[in-house]
């Protein structure tokens, strides 16, 4: 199985790391492009490492960066992304389980955050896990609810919803249907609708999600 790399921040602090926050990059990116988040963050979490690995797959439309999984632009689009994000979810869960045992740091200490194909592998993949994270944040993205959501036994992970309106590549519908997925499921979401943004990380939206994670750090 691929082993994710890529690059990582060590807290401000200077000490030792006590949480992580893993950032997941979008189609055709890698992961010097959201590590660039953790400046913004490192204020409210500054004993946080931050990683961003690369996703486990060259992007088999450009010829520069990596995939979670290949975007079908013909042909059934959602069965094939549904397969695409339970297919990388092993090579993502491997990562998490190896930081986890090396740092000591656990998943109540583990924030996943991603943007677009990113923020559908964070969602997916850590509303799989059997115990809650410290918080995942997706940008722009959408929600494939892995098996066994909706389980009343199943630990709450908070969870974060930003999306421009007008965002073209991906339907900011998605985000305004998983926000009442998952509050039907009884979770707690806290979702942002940033006006006029399209496919990207608007400054009121980059905002709304550090404040999200101000409120984590504090309980």
């Amino acid at each position: 199985m691929t082993k994710l790399s890529g690059p990582m921040l060590p807290p401000a602090s200077g000490g030792a790391p006590k949480q992580a926050v893993v950032l997941l990059h979008g189609y055709g990116s890698d992961g010097n492009d959201l590590i660039g988040l953790a400046p913004h963050w490192q204020g409210v979490l500054p004993d946080a490492v931050f990683i961003s690995p690369n996703a486990p797959e060259p992007c088999r439309q450009f010829a520069f960066g990596f995939q979670w999984f290949d975007v079908s632009f013909d042909g059934d689009r959602l069965a094939r992304r549904q397969e695409g994000v339970v297919r990388a979810r092993p090579v993502l869960l491997e990562f998490l389980n190896d930081l986890w045992s090396q740092s000591g740091i656990g998943p109540e200490n583990t924030i996943l955050a991603g943007f677009s194909q990113g923020a559908m592998m964070a969602l997916h993949t850590g509303l799989s896990l059997e115990g809650p994270l410290m918080g995942i944040i997706a940008f722009s993205g959408a929600f494939l609810p892995p098996d066994g959501f909706g389980d009343a036994s199943r630990a709450k992970t908070p969870v974060c919803l930003v999306h421009g309106d007008a965002d073209d590549v991906v339907d900011p519908e998605h985000s305004a249907d998983a926000d009442v997925a998952l509050r039907l499921a009884g979770y707690d979401v806290s979702y942002h609708v940033s006006p006029g943004a399209a496919h990207g990380i608007a400054p009121d939206g980059l905002a709304f999600a550090t404040d999200f994670i101000s409120r984590l750090s504090t309980k």
